[in-house]
């Protein structure tokens, strides 16, 4: 058997997660749905921080050298 109080604060812990995780998709809505409107992928990296990246960029070269003349 458990008691009580155990069944109660795994109500309050996951009452508070689910609080913190609406939170923070209210604060990074916006964001994230522009991101995901222009073709970015969007990486959770904590509460309220995102990393947004732009993949055209891994679609970007180096430029080619031009070789050196020697006289």
């Amino acid at each position: 058997m458990y008691s009580q109080g155990t069944k109660g604060l795994g109500r309050i812990k996951s009452w508070i997660h689910d609080l913190i995780f609406w939170v923070d998709r209210e604060i990074c809505m916006e964001p994230d749905e522009f991101a995901y409107r222009i073709g970015w992928t969007v990486r959770r990296t904590g509460f309220g921080s995102r990393c947004y990246r732009d993949p055209r960029f891994d679609q970007l070269s180096l430029p080619n050298r031009v070789p050196e003349e020697v006289s």
